[in-house]
């Protein structure tokens, strides 16, 4: 079954520019991955601090080995220096 997720990530003002460099590093892996379907990053238009991903997976096995990759682990180093406050993560089903 296939994984929809969303995941919303708020960075820190001062630290804007090297989360966004993480997280254009991130996609660019990421879709290079057999199970990824679908990887878009967006940026908010009145906030340029909060950043948006919608992600389709084709397996939740295929998500739990992209969690793994060492692009996503060197995001989740920032999270506590770098983020306002840890992503928020929605994993959905269509409907």
């Amino acid at each position: 079954m296939k994984i929809h997720l969303t995941a919303v990530i708020k960075a820190k003002e001062e630290h804007q520019q090297e989360v966004l460099e993480v997280l254009q590093n991130m996609v660019k892996e990421t879709r290079k991955e057999e199970a990824c379907e679908l990887y878009n990053l967006r940026q908010g238009i009145e906030d340029k601090n909060h950043f948006v991903f919608y992600e389709i997976w084709k397996n939740k096995e295929g998500l739990a080995q992209h969690n793994e990759q060492p692009y996503i682990k060197a995001f989740g180093a920032l999270i506590e220096e770098k983020l306002q406050e840890i992503p928020q993560i929605y994993t959905t089903n269509l409907i």
